[in-house]
C-alpha cells in the first residue's frame, strides 16, 4: 500500500515543518525553488530524516556523470503505472535536495532519486535502495570531483554490501568496475560514445582493448559483461530478445540510451517494456533541458552540456550547418572553477556553423576555439548573439550555471 505506514517522530515532523517554511521563505526572496536551503535546515534539526522519509519507500537511485536528471525523469514516468512517485525532478541532487523532495512524498509508493556521483554511497546507505541505476562515469568537475577511477572505487566500495539491484551500463568499464563487486546486477548494453576515461584498465591498470562494441583487459581477464537489455537502434531488447520502440520526444542517441536503462529498471517493478516506453513519451524537456522557446522572435533551443563527454553527445544531435550555435560558459561554483575541460572537447564538429560565444568564461572558450581554427564572434549578451545569428532556429548550448542564466533571461 502507498503511503508511509510508519508515523514520523515528533522531531523528524519539526524538521520537516521547518524545512518547508525556509524553503517558502527563499521562493518568496526570489532565491530559487528554495529545495536545498529547505533540506539543509531538516537534515541540521534531525541528522537522521533522509532515512525515515525514505523508509517506506520503494527508492531508486540514479547516478552518473551525463543523463542522471533525464533517466530519473524517464524512470518516474514509467514508475507512475505501478504507484505514486516521490522524484527529485529539478536535479537537486545531494544530501539536502534529496531530503527535501522526500519530504513531499508523504503517498508515495516510490522515490526516484536522482543522486550526485560524490554522494552516492552515502545516500544508498541512508535509504536503503531497491534498485540503483548507474550509466556512466566520465571526468568533469576536476577541482570538486575525484578522478574517475578513484570514484569508480569509491561507488565499489560503498555498493559491495548492497542487497539493491545495480542496473548498470556493460558498455563503461568504469561502471562495470564499480558494479561488479555487487550480488546482483543486471547488465544494459547502452553504449558509450566518449571513452577517453576508459582506456586504461580500472581493475589493473592495464591497457584496455576496444575491438568494436566489445572490450577487455588482456593483461588481467576484466571484460565486459554479457547484457540482458540492449539498445538496438530504435528499439530496446530485453532479456527475453524481444524488441520494443523507443519513441522519445527528447532528441538523440543518449536519451535512447537512457530510455533503455529506465525500461530495465522499471521491469523489475513489474512495469512491462512496452508500457514503461510508452509512458516516457509524455517527456518533452526535462528541467529546461530540449525546451524550444521563443526569444526576440527567434527560435531557440536550450540544450545542457557540462563536460566532455556530455558536448560530444550534444554535437550529435544538434541541426548541421549553417544552423547557428550560441555557447555559454561559466566557472561558478556549481560548474567547477576549473576550464581546462574544454580542451577535451571535439569543438572541430562545430566546423561550418556561425558561432556565438557567451558567458563569465567566454574568452576561456574564444582562445579554444581560435586554436581549432573555427570562426566566431565573442559577444556580451544573449540579446546581442541572438540579433547577430543568420537566420533560422539557434542552437544554444551551456554548462550548468550559464543554462540557468540563459533560462531566466527567455524567461523559461
Amino acid at each position: 500500500m502507498a503511503g508511509n505506514t510508519e508515523p514520523l517522530s515528533p522531531r523528524a515532523k519539526l524538521a520537516v515543518t521547518a524545512g518547508k517554511a525556509a524553503a517558502a521563505v527563499s521562493r518568496a526572496a526570489g532565491r530559487g525553488s528554495g529545495s536545498v536551503i529547505g533540506g539543509r535546515v531538516a537534515l541540521k534539526l534531525d541528522p537522521d530524516l533522509l532515512a525515515s522519509l525514505a523508509r517506506h519507500l520503494d527508492v531508486i537511485l540514479v547516478s552518473a556523470t551525463n543523463g542522471k536528471t533525464t533517466t530519473t525523469r524517464l524512470i518516474a514516468e514509467a514508475l507512475r503505472a505501478a504507484g505514486p512517485v516521490v522524484s527529485n525532478a529539478l536535479g537537486a541532487n545531494m544530501p539536502a535536495g534529496i531530503t527535501s523532495a522526500l519530504a513531499g512524498g508523504s503517498d508515495a509508493k516510490f522515490g526516484v532519486i536522482e543522486v550526485d556521483e560524490k554522494y552516492l554511497a552515502t545516500v544508498a546507505r541512508d535509504v536503503t535502495p531497491k534498485a540503483i541505476a548507474l550509466l556512466n562515469l566520465s571526468r568533469d568537475q576536476l577541482d570538486r570531483a575525484a578522478e574517475t577511477r578513484m570514484l569508480a572505487e569509491h561507488w565499489r566500495e560503498g555498493l559491495s554490501g548492497s542487497k539493491a539491484l545495480i542496473v548498470a551500463n556493460a558498455d563503461d568499464p568504469l561502471i562495470v568496475w564499480a558494479a561488479s563487486a555487487s550480488a546482483n546486477v543486471v547488465w544494459v548494453a547502452a553504449g558509450q560514445e566518449w571513452k577517453d576515461d576508459a582506456w586504461s584498465c580500472p581493475s589493473c591498470g592495464g591497457v584496455m582493448q576496444r575491438p568494436g562494441d566489445d572490450w577487455f583487459c588482456a593483461e588481467c581477464g576484466f571484460r565486459r559483461p554479457t547484457p540482458t537489455w540492449a539498445l538496438s537502434g530504435d528499439h530496446v531488447l530485453d532479456p527475453h530478445g524481444s524488441a520494443w520502440p523507443i519513441k522519445l520526444q527528447l532528441p538523440g542517441r543518449a536519451n535512447k540510451a537512457n530510455a533503455t536503462s529506465s525500461a530495465a529498471v522499471a521491469a523489475a517493478f513489474g512495469v512491462p517494456p512496452q508500457v514503461a516506453l510508452e509512458r516516457m513519451y509524455s517527456v518533452q524537456a526535462v528541467a529546461g533541458r530540449y525546451d524550444v522557446v521563443t526569444f526576440q522572435e527567434r527560435e531557440l533551443r536550450l540544450l545542457l552540456a557540462k563536460n566532455p563527454a556530455g558536448w560530444l553527445e550534444t554535437f550529435s544531435l544538434i541541426d548541421g550547418p549553417p544552423t547557428p550555435v550560441i555557447m555559454s560558459v561559466n566557472a561558478r561554483g556549481a560548474d567547477g572553477t576549473d576550464t581546462s575541460w574544454l580542451w577535451d572537447v571535439d569543438y572541430p564538429r562545430l566546423a561550418g556553423h556561425p558561432i556565438f560565444l557567451l558567458g563569465d568564461r567566454k574568452l576561456d572558450l574564444a582562445v579554444r576555439l581560435e586554436v581549432a581554427g573555427l570562426d566566431f564572434e565573442v559577444c556580451e549578451s544573449l540579446d546581442e548573439a541572438v540579433q547577430m545569428a543568420p537566420p533560422g532556429r539557434i542552437e544554444v548550448i551551456a554548462n550548468y550555471t550559464a543554462f540557468q542564466d540563459l533560462r531566466r533571461r527567455v524567461g523559461n
